[in-house]
């Protein structure tokens, strides 16, 4: 693992040839590391994302690498195109992929995936766990991530999820109001089903706090399966987060026509 801030005192020195002389990474390795998103470049006050590995730099620039093999030799689940409005698309996110980056890296992210696949710059406006799988809008330009994200802190986007959890929930339906680091929050809970270990629940929240559903179902003593943070699932659980984002309803910032878009049953979670 390589964690190193490289600061440039040659002019017109090429990225790759800085990376190169302060790591002892091939070149080949570089170009790889470069496209996965783990090297970013301080010019001034700002800090970015770099890629051009023949990028000339300047005296003073820094430069840093955030090299995690393990990392970046991970291969993503690959996200699938639902709706494209080529100002924002509607994507199906697999468990396991991230909503973006990190300074290690952004090649397991949809952002960066969405980016490569449309070849146009993609914005996050929401954000779904890395263990969550389910529905996530990506907006396409500035613009459109602003009028997504208002439309979102305005509550005008309704969001389902499906929630599977251990034993018999003892609710057909429940609202939980228990605020969420000191914010309201409001999730209203719905017993779809059941079998002899588990129940299926569909859950609309109306706010969005960071793991709210994993938290109010945590507090009523119903854990989602899987859940590591809140529940008792152990690392080496045999099954993913059983939590799954699958309708989104709203009108189109572009045409204001009803947008309701709901996940494939074959995706859908299931008992």
């Amino acid at each position: 693992m390589i964690e190193r801030k490289i600061t440039i005192d040659t002019d017109n020195q090429p990225l790759i040839d800085a990376l190169a002389g302060a790591t002892n990474l091939s070149k080949q390795s570089l170009k790889s590391a470069l496209d996965k998103g783990c090297v970013w470049l301080k010019t001034g006050k700002k800090i970015n994302r770099i890629r051009r590995i023949k990028k000339p730099l300047k005296i003073g620039n820094e430069v840093f690498i955030y090299f995690n093999e393990k990392i970046l030799s991970s291969i993503p689940a690959q996200p699938t195109l639902l709706l494209d409005k080529n100002s924002y698309s509607i994507w199906f996110k697999p468990a396991g992929v991230f909503s973006q980056g990190s300074k290690w890296g952004d090649h397991c992210a949809l952002t960066r995936l969405v980016e490569k696949k449309l070849d146009r710059p993609t914005f996050l406006v929401h954000r779904l766990d890395r263990a969550t799988s389910g529905l996530m809008i990506l907006a396409h330009s500035k613009t459109m991530a602003r009028e997504l994200s208002k439309l979102f802190a305005d509550r005008l986007i309704k969001k389902t999820y499906l929630a599977i959890v251990a034993g018999d929930f003892t609710h057909k339906k429940i609202s939980l109001n228990t605020d969420i680091d000191e914010k309201h929050a409001l999730s209203h809970i719905t017993k779809l089903m059941q079998n002899a270990q588990k129940s299926l629940l569909s859950v609309h929240i109306e706010t969005g706090r960071k793991h709210q559903i994993r938290k109010h179902l945590s507090e009523i003593n119903f854990p989602i399966i899987g859940d590591r943070l809140y529940g008792t699932a152990k690392k080496n659980h045999p099954e993913d987060l059983q939590l799954q984002a699958v309708n989104l309803v709203f009108n189109c910032p572009i045409d204001q026509q009803p947008i309701n878009i709901t996940l494939s049953s074959e995706d859908q979670l299931k008992l």
